[in-house]
């Protein structure tokens, strides 16, 4: 008789306990941890980099931690703001997980550290899936990318306690539909709070801190209708629920360390990191 083991709930269960404990573990030391993600290209890079320049400015300590399948361009990038700053090389896993972060963080996170940024993997579905311990879990699109992004991605755009949409110095030349894209956000997670941003032209700026900011010192933050164990959006053509496993549009769930068929590595780090 075989018993049927469902790897995924197992190991996102696992996930959650780590999870847990990391928040606990930052909260203890005052920190909060803000969890970026977004498509590749999406702006994330150059929007904290304004952000963390900015928090310099305002003598408010910060730090950030990058992940990527390869290079250390990130880095580089944030830490001309003069902030502790360090990558993470995944060497192929397509998003973190907190047991992951936990080890990157210790020894390395500044015991001061008001705000943690994390910048994710470059990727709306995996690490859409994976709770970091953070206080709040930020999704950003550019105006580049479609108004129909929020329905195409449900999962990453479902749990977002806040979302940011970059580039709009360009909206216009790409023919942006902002109205469109809010009513679609609106559609996926009701109530949740729409930012618009230019790392270019300056607006917004500072938004993303100031929120992260009020949000670590206990303001309340968005509560998402979706939950992570249940992925339920609603079909936008007859209302049937999406299951885990029957996500639109190239979403797709998987079993975590089995993507691809071969195990996902631990990832490696270096670190580029500048203090004032």
């Amino acid at each position: 008789m075989c018993r049927v083991v469902d790897l995924q709930q197992a190991v996102l269960a696992k996930n959650d306990a780590c999870a847990h404990t990391l928040r606990e573990d930052l909260a203890a030391r005052g920190t909060a941890l803000v969890n970026l993600l977004s498509s590749p290209g999406s702006g994330k890079t150059a929007l904290l980099e304004r952000e963390l320049t900015l928090a310099r400015s305002r003598k408010i300590p910060v730090a950030a931690l990058t992940a990527d399948l390869a290079t250390e361009n990130d880095a580089v990038r944030l830490a001309r703001s003069e902030v502790p700053v360090k990558q993470v090389l995944t060497d192929g896993l397509c998003h973190l997980e907190a047991e992951m972060l936990g080890g990157h963080l210790h020894g390395w996170l500044p015991a001061d550290t008001r705000l943690l940024f994390i910048e994710n993997v470059g990727n709306l579905v995996c690490p859409a899936s994976y709770d970091l311990g953070e206080t709040l879990r930020v999704v950003l699109a550019s105006v580049t990318e479609g108004e129909d992004k929020p329905l195409k991605y449900p999962t990453a755009f479902g749990l977002a306690h806040l979302v940011v949409v970059t580039k709009t110095d360009i909206a216009d030349a790409v023919a942006f539909d902002e109205a469109e894209f809010r009513a679609n956000v609106e559609r996926i997670n009701p109530g949740v709070e729409v930012v618009l941003t230019s790392a270019r032209g300056g607006t917004g700026e500072g938004a993303l801190l100031d929120r992260a900011l009020a949000a670590r010192d206990g303001a309340p933050v968005h509560i998402p209708v979706m939950t992570r164990k249940s992925h339920h959006v609603h079909d936008v053509e007859d209302g049937r629920p999406y299951e885990a496993g029957d996500a639109p549009d190239g979403e797709h769930t998987h079993a975590p360390r089995e993507h691809g068929g071969h195990p996902h590595p631990t990832g490696s780090d270096t670190v580029a990191s500048s203090r004032s």
